[in-house]
């Protein structure tokens, strides 16, 4: 009997092409992989091209085997850690991205009141790269790809 651990968690951005987007390969995730979702981004382009930053949870080997899956079917899978960049001299600790970021990866030290990034709890939704007065938060829309 294998032992069932579901404390995989990881949070990959997706690109779709034009053919792919109408299908349900992300529920499939589930069905065929016994795999959680949770849609923290999700956009479509006028062409029909998609793009989809998701939490993936579950039995790390059934993750990798979701990935090749999703790889078969011609979606590009970035690690969000590829997606946005933080540069750290550049960085002011003003805080201000901390107020955006909805999932925490960015954080107040209270030992040092300096900025912390957690690049596991970030989502690449890019707010705090609009808000960064030095920008010291970049996004890569296209470098990184798996």
């Amino acid at each position: 009997m294998k032992e069932v651990i579901k404390g995989f968690r990881k949070i990959v951005y997706l690109s779709f092409p034009p053919e792919v987007s109408g299908r349900p390969v992300v529920c499939n995730l589930t069905r065929l992989f016994d795999l959680s979702f949770n849609i923290l981004k999700a956009d479509i382009s006028p062409r029909h091209e998609g793009a989809m930053t998701l939490e993936l949870s579950g039995l790390e080997e059934d993750f990798h085997k979701g990935i090749g899956y999703l790889k078969e079917n011609g979606i590009r899978i970035t690690p969000v850690a590829h997606k946005i960049f933080r540069d750290e001299e550049s960085c002011i600790h003003c805080g201000l991205c901390t107020a955006m970021c909805p999932t925490g990866a960015l954080f107040l030290e209270k030992s040092d009141k300096t900025v912390s990034f957690d690049v596991d709890k970030c989502s690449a939704c890019g707010m705090c790269t609009r808000v960064c007065p030095v920008k010291a938060m970049t996004l890569d829309p296209e470098d990184g790809r798996q």
